[in-house]
């Protein structure tokens, strides 16, 4: 079994994939990391006079 040298195309595509993986990755990152500090804060409550009790 011989194996054969890969294709100087598919290197530059292995290469774009990785680096549009990592700018997904980090935009993932960024987005949850923004959602994470928003909860914390509290900011998602709704303000304490204008919660309706049943």
């Amino acid at each position: 079994m011989s194996f054969h040298k890969e294709h100087e195309l598919h290197t530059r595509r292995k290469g774009r994939n990785i680096g549009l993986g990592l700018t997904l990755v980090a935009l993932i990152c960024i987005v949850f990391g923004l959602t994470v500090v928003k909860v914390t804060r509290g900011d998602f409550e709704p303000p304490r006079g204008q919660v309706e009790g049943n």
